[in-house]
């Protein structure tokens, strides 16, 4: 990056957190703001009170302490602005909501939502608090627009507990997946333009949330367990018998129709595995009109899982998909692949702005911090955005591919008459 970009980049910032004085009823408390998120976004080794009072030259962490904990400002509104600022320089119709969780250790039980619960960091459980996060991806960048801290049942059912981290009283149990159901419909109520909603099968397990998209119309692709309760359409029986989505890996086996496609670049180039995909029925749930259901099973290309049997397999992971009948299997993989998007939000957000380095105990502030953390993301999401890919000027438009053109129809590995049944 050159100066000219980083000083117009300083500017930017001091424009839109400026932009953000109305959420303060005091001058102390914008100023306190501007340099809490200038701070998020420096290279320092913890973002904390300390290092951040330090930067903005403060003798004690008393400003910045009292900016999270004791001033008047409500963070729900501050993540309505997020929104907006991420929906302004990125909205797209063609976006897709990405739902997941990420956690932040901690030690105590003091701090709000803390429980021994898994820790996908470290993929075992762990003393940790657990928050839902939705992003907002399209092909210009992504970030995220909302948050919910999970509180587990031990949290809700101790209402003493609660009161003392500063909980509201009308904040009762909900699942993961209800909190993601409870961001999506405020994306709706915002009228956030978005087509696909992605996420893994910790969420895709849930009826609820597949049943929300259905009563809606909205596609998605979901990650699903391997028990997954599947019919296949009406036609002749088969044996075996499909009653789950692993029974397909036999049909899959034996059609051998596996194509191998990339669902976008990663850090390494292109994500290349192989792919199938059967029309189903998922049991006791209607698609909406016009709409079908597939699962579509990706396939690694080489063996990286030890079976049952001690030998090394290639690993299988397995899709729901809800969309309209005409969609191509290209969006399809596409989609699939977006959700990783949502993992690089998490490490983004967790190791350039300390999203999970707060020093809060309580319900505000920690609303309060992450939300700012949202915002500096958000931030940097757009900036790079802007950035003009090699060779390409702001004023030009790069030249088209003429392999990269979209499909025309379903490709042909989808047979909906070799559909399991």
């Amino acid at each position: 990056m050159t100066a000219e970009q980083i000083a117009e980049w300083d500017a930017e910032l001091s424009a839109l957190t400026g932009s953000l004085g109305y959420l303060f009823n005091r001058p102390e408390p914008r100023v306190v703001f501007a340099q809490f998120v200038e701070g998020l976004l420096a290279e320092l080794p913890k973002k904390n009170g300390w290092t951040l009072s330090e930067r903005a030259g403060h003798v004690t962490a008393d400003r910045m302490q009292w900016l999270l904990n004791g001033s008047v400002w409500d963070a729900d509104r501050l993540r309505d602005a997020v929104r907006d600022y991420v929906i302004m320089h990125l909205g797209d119709q063609d976006a897709s909501l990405v739902i997941d969780d990420t956690q932040a250790q901690k030690k105590g039980a003091k701090s709000v939502g803390v429980a021994f619960q898994h820790c996908g960091l470290t993929g075992d459980v762990r003393n940790c608090q657990s928050m839902v996060m939705l992003t907002y991806a399209t092909a210009a960048g992504h970030a995220f627009i909302d948050r919910r801290l999970y509180l587990p049942e031990e949290w809700t059912n101790d209402r003493e507990r609660c009161g003392e981290a500063g909980v509201p009283d009308e904040i009762t149990f909900a699942t993961k997946p209800e909190l993601a159901i409870t961001m999506l419909e405020q994306a709706r109520a915002a009228h956030v333009p978005f087509s696909w909603v992605l996420a893994d099968a910790g969420y895709g397990r849930d009826p609820q949330l597949r049943a929300w998209c259905h009563r809606r119309k909205v596609p998605y692709v979901f990650g699903v367990p391997v028990d997954l309760p599947i019919d296949g359409p009406a036609g002749k029986p088969r044996q075996p018998a499909v009653k789950r989505a692993d029974d397909l890996l036999h049909y899959a086996k034996t059609r051998d129709q596996w194509e191998r496609r990339s669902c976008g670049d990663g850090a390494k180039g292109e994500r290349l595995y192989d792919w199938t995909a059967f029309a189903v029925q998922v049991k006791d749930e209607n698609p909406a009109d016009g709409f079908t259901h597939w699962l579509v099973l990706r396939r690694s290309l080489h063996p990286n899982r030890r079976g049952k049997d001690g030998q090394l397999h290639r690993e299988i992971a397995y899709f729901l998909v809800h969309a309209p009948a005409s969609t191509t299997v290209s969006e399809v993989i596409a989609r699939a692949g977006g959700r990783w998007q949502i993992e690089e939000d998490n490490e983004i957000n967790k190791q350039l702005v300390g999203l999970a380095q707060y020093q809060v105990r309580k319900w505000t502030p920690w609303h309060r911090h992450v939300t700012a953390c949202m915002l500096a993301t958000a931030f940097l999401s757009i900036q790079r955005a802007a950035i003009p890919e090699p060779g390409q000027t702001l004023e030009s438009e790069p030249d088209a591919d003429p392999e990269q053109a979209p499909d025309q129809g379903k490709a042909p590995s989808i047979d909906e008459s070799e559909a399991a049944g």
